[in-house]
């Protein structure tokens, strides 16, 4: 380290002998305490240890070896500070380091400020530790100093005076010299040529320089003792970019405390915890609205995933891109745990993580100044004017301790004050069950992000991007075929099936889920637990295989004893109860160690005044198992049971946020007793909603447990009566109305409450149905059921069922077009869109996509033998003549005489569209081809009704004219020969003209979020 403590006889203070706070000679120490009564300054900073920052310290000295001053290390690229009068008219200069090695001074390497009395030079190879320079203006008359004049001195500011600075080539007035009181020994060793020019003057408290020693200052009554102070300063040039750059990279504390201070501290909070051997993949999403946060005027994010989607990975990433910024900023890192219950707002919880990074920051080196006394309101203050806001990161707001309602209110009331006032930034790491009830609380404009279904603004975090998910199972080494597309995506799953796949001989012949995975991860930590507690206590052999059960079943006891009254947590007694700290009771078979154990493998992390499991998806899936589903049931939605108490006269309801443990044991139900099982208690909870909507435990664990099962076809039974209810509440608001049956509106089932809710559980949005796993006809069928419950177009914010089926068009348009068209027979009217039906709104569908697969739409339209499927052809043939075209070219050489009577009628419709060469030869090879088949001139009874579905009765005389003119000219031929109409009324008869089906029509451009919004039915 630079720092050392001086011996007593190597620092000199001033007595109350001779003049006035003046020192009697070096070596002596005055043994007194206070101030002189005649400064009224405070006491001598006695406590405060000196530290020698001797090793940043240099020396000057001309070519025959004689001193020349003193200088210090400013910066970490090698600046050297120190007075003028040292580089003046000398060339060259040699520089000591503090090892005796010398270094010579080139001229350009100097940059000399005379007007300041001060001069830069730019040295390389010195391996000292720079000197933090003052950030205030000014020093205060009476402050102790301690300088080098021959040894480390102590002095006390008398006053700023005028001096005169005389160099080789004139003289400089300096309007704020600090004058220096010290005693006859200290001012004999400042004069000049003694070799103490350029030295450092040091704040006795702080140990920053707020001065440069100067022997070439004088004034009228005195010509020693004076210095330059360092602030004011120019505000630009080379000085104060020099000390702008250490003030951001050379941690100063007390009255000098800078913005390199606050990120010293704030980085200790941030620790290396979350450091894995994987580097995690950059979320561009994520990290493009934490960049806009941080630039907006709000003052709080909340970032909201399920356990497991990376939520604290995301948090960590953040604080490194801070840290790595070229203009770096403070981010400070709490855990819900660290909130206690009788805290006013987030700053109390900050002002004791500042302590703790105080003592870690004071442990690791010596450190000049207390950085115990900084507040989180002056570090948030120096921060906002240096342009680089704190920026807080609350990680589980879930773990804090429970308290009532209206005490949760007075707390964010509190800390949105507290935010607006120091200009602070608030991230918040959560569950989207705590949100919903937090995030309310908050005033609105302080919010950033968007709003979800029932979520205050916030920004949701799911499952990685299927490139994200690439790049991370390329990184981890998983390969593609490994997990279940269900999980692959998943970041925590991806994370621990590469420890466990790392960990195996050979990896698993079959995709493995994410329950496959937790389980595997748990046996494989519970091993090396045992692993690690045989080798302290000298176990081989199969007794490791038996002490790692033993461990699993200490865990399991564990998950049991989380599950009572708080926030899944055990607290400091019964952590040690499981996992003695030491010597262990003979059932678990002695040894010690199993607490350090269980934390060296990272099974539990230390929470507050206790202890949780690492991984609170881990957590949820292991006391799922663990849980009493029915007695759960009894409190969360039948009403009975008991609930949990925060002490024996204020009943608390479960939080929200446990509802991981619920959902968990609803999924197990399945996995150990069937489907059947599940379904039953799934009606339940259906039953349950029906009586009442508001049930937010019914919605949420129906919504989450059907999210989570791996199939979901075993519980249409479920989700179809669940979709008419959604259908039903909305339009008993006066809204869109659903039913039951496959195509019309069912009567209300018996038991039914009147007067329900107008609007249902925000948990069945559009996106929950699209999130099912379910095969495409049963997922359509269901949205057909809900598509009548759907807003009005204009209604921009609001989720609507078409759009959701609009997305799943464009994504997979072969296996969701033949799902529309049997559509076109629900004639059921959409409430919100006036003279719109289901049916109208399928071929709207249809239309507005029809770029995605149009040879596949035509097959598909032609197969379809209904009207409606005869109008989107016919708007088909001329707005894409090309795909027709290509139809009727593959209809014609069609063995199917079926086809080829299509390759009739449609020939005829679209020829007089077709605008390129090759749909015009397209056309006349299909009718050459035609008229090489006249049996097909004649049609069995039973095909009667297939030929005028096509339009294409017993060709006549009209048609084969048309088809000759066709193999003959092309199309061209066949527009200057017969009109349209002429066609129509000597040929086949038009089921409808394209001119009669507006109800298709589209813009072409639309997307699929305004599918179907562009034709005339949707806006009358």
């Amino acid at each position: 380290m630079n720092e050392r403590r001086p011996r007593p006889d190597e620092t000199a203070r001033p007595d109350d002998t001779g003049e006035p706070g003046v020192a009697s000679g070096p070596g002596g120490v005055s043994p007194r305490s206070g101030a002189s009564s005649r400064t009224g300054v405070s006491a001598r900073p006695d406590d405060h240890p000196f530290l020698l920052p001797d090793r940043s310290l240099v020396r000057f000295r001309d070519p025959l070896g004689r001193p020349r001053g003193v200088g210090f290390l400013a910066d970490h690229h090698g600046t050297v500070l120190t007075g003028h009068e040292v580089v003046d008219g000398m060339t060259p200069l040699v520089l000591e380091d503090a090892d005796g090695r010398g270094h010579a001074v080139h001229p350009d390497a100097v940059t000399a400020l005379p007007e300041l009395g001060l001069a830069l030079v730019h040295s390389e190879g010195l391996d000292g530790e720079p000197l933090p320079l003052t950030v205030r203006d000014h020093v205060e008359a009476g402050a102790y100093v301690r300088l080098t004049a021959g040894c480390w001195r102590e002095a006390r500011v008398l006053a700023l005076a005028p001096a005169t600075y005389t160099a080789t080539h004139g003289s400089h007035l300096l309007h704020g010299a600090l004058e220096l009181a010290i005693g006859t020994a200290g001012r004999d060793a400042l004069r000049r040529g003694g070799g103490a020019a350029g030295g450092p003057v040091l704040d006795a408290a702080t140990g920053a320089v707020v001065a440069v020693l100067g022997t070439a200052l004088s004034t009228g009554h005195r010509e020693a003792g004076f210095a330059v102070p360092l602030r004011p300063a120019p505000s630009d040039g080379p000085l104060a970019d020099l000390l702008a750059r250490n003030a951001a990279t050379v941690p100063a504390y007390g009255a000098d405390l800078n913005p390199a201070a606050l990120l010293e501290l704030t980085a200790t909070s941030v620790g290396s915890d979350f450091l894995t051997a994987v580097p995690p993949v950059e979320r561009p999403v994520v990290a493009r609205e934490f960049a806009d946060f941080t630039e907006g005027p709000a003052a709080v994010l909340a970032l909201v995933g399920a356990p497991g989607s990376g939520r604290t990975t995301e948090l960590a990433a953040l604080a490194a891109r801070r840290a790595r910024d070229p203009r770096p900023a403070p981010t400070l890192w709490l855990r819900g745990a660290d909130l206690r219950e009788e805290d006013a707002s987030i700053a109390d919880a900050a002002r004791r993580a500042l302590t703790r990074a105080a003592r870690i920051v004071t442990a690791s080196r010596p450190v000049q100044g207390d950085p115990g006394e900084l507040t989180p309101e002056r570090l948030a203050r120096l921060a906002r004017s240096a342009g680089r806001p704190l920026l807080l990161l609350l990680d589980g707001p879930e773990e804090m301790p429970p308290a009532p309602a209206d005490r949760l209110r007075e707390w964010t009331d509190a800390t949105a004050g507290w935010l607006r006032e120091t200009g602070a930034r608030l991230v918040v790491a959560c569950r989207a069950e705590y949100w919903e009830e937090a995030g309310a609380r908050y005033p609105a404009e302080l919010l950033h992000g968007r709003t979800a279904p029932a979520l205050p603004p916030c920004v949701l975090l799911g499952d990685l991007t299927p490139a994200e998910a690439r790049e991370a199972r390329a990184r981890y080494g998983v390969p593609d075929a490994e997990l279940t597309d269900a999980d692959a995506r998943h970041p925590l799953t991806l994370r621990l099936y590469a420890e466990v796949r790392a960990a195996l001989p050979e990896a698993p012949g079959v995709p493995v889920d994410r329950d496959a995975v937790l389980a595997a991860h748990l046996d494989l930590v519970c091993l090396r637990v045992a692993v690690r507690l045989a080798a302290e206590n000298g176990v081989r052999g199969t007794a490791v295989r038996l002490l790692a059960a033993k461990v699993a079943g200490q865990v399991h006891e564990a998950a049991r004893r989380s599950l009572g009254p708080g926030q899944g947590a055990l607290d400091r007694a019964a952590f040690e109860a499981v996992f003695p700290w030491g010597p262990a009771p003979a059932r678990l078979g002695g040894g010690t160690g199993w607490a350090s154990a269980v934390l060296a493998e990272g099974l539990f992390v230390p929470a507050g005044s206790g202890y949780r499991f690492a991984h609170e998806e881990l957590a949820d899936w292991i006391q799922g198992a663990h849980l009493d589903l029915d007695e759960a049931l009894n409190v969360l939605v039948r009403g009975r049971g008991r609930r949990g108490c925060l002490d024996d006269t204020r009943p608390l309801p479960v939080p929200h946020h446990r509802i991981g443990p619920v959902v968990q044991a609803l999924l197990l139900l399945a996995r150990h007793h069937g489907p059947r099982r599940l379904s039953d208690t799934l009606g339940e909870l259906t039953a349950a909603l029906r009586a009442d909507p508001d049930a937010w435990w019914a919605s949420r664990l129906l919504a989450e447990t059907l999210r989570g099962v791996q199939d979901a076809t075993p519980y249409l039974g479920v989700l179809r009566p669940l979709a008419d209810l959604v259908a039903r509440w909305r339009g008993r608001s006066g809204g869109p109305t659903g039913g039951a049956g496959p195509w019309g509106r069912a009567a209300e089932p018996p038991g039914e409450p009147s007067g329900a809710s107008a609007e249902p559980p925000s948990e069945f949005a559009p996106d929950f149905w699209a999130a099912l796993a379910l095969p495409v006809d049963a997922r359509l069928d269901l949205l057909r059921r809900l598509v009548v419950a759907d807003a009005a177009p204009h209604a921009a914010d609001a989720p609507r069922y078409l759009d959701a089926v609009a997305r799943l068009l464009t994504a997979d348009p072969r296996a969701v077009q033949p799902q529309l068209t049997l559509w076109f027979d629900d004639e059921r009217p959409l409430p919100a869109t006036p003279h719109a039906t289901v049916a109208t709104a399928a071929q709207a569908l249809l239309h507005t996509h029809r770029h995605t697969a149009p040879d596949a739409l035509v097959e598909l339209l032609a197969d379809r033998p209904h009207a409606r499927a005869d109008e989107l052809l016919a708007v088909l043939a001329e707005e894409e003549p090309s795909a027709l075209c290509r139809a009727v070219h593959r209809w014609a050489h069609d063995e199917r005489p079926v086809r080829r009577v299509a390759a009739t009628a449609y020939a005829l419709r679209v020829a007089p569209h077709a605008r390129t060469p090759a749909d015009r030869e397209l056309l006349r090879d299909a009718a050459r081809a035609l008229l090489t088949r006249p049996a097909d001139h004649a049609h069995p009874p039973h095909q009667e009704a297939v030929v005028r579905h096509h339009g294409a009765l017993t060709p006549h005389a009209g048609a084969l004219a048309l088809l000759h003119a066709l193999a003959d000219a092309g199309a061209p031929a066949l527009s200057r020969r017969v009109t349209a109409r002429a066609a129509l009324e000597n040929g086949p008869p038009s089921v409808v003209s394209p001119c009669d089906a507006p109800s298709v029509r589209g813009p072409s451009h639309s997307t699929h979020a305004d599918a179907g919004r562009g034709h005339p039915a949707w806006h009358s």
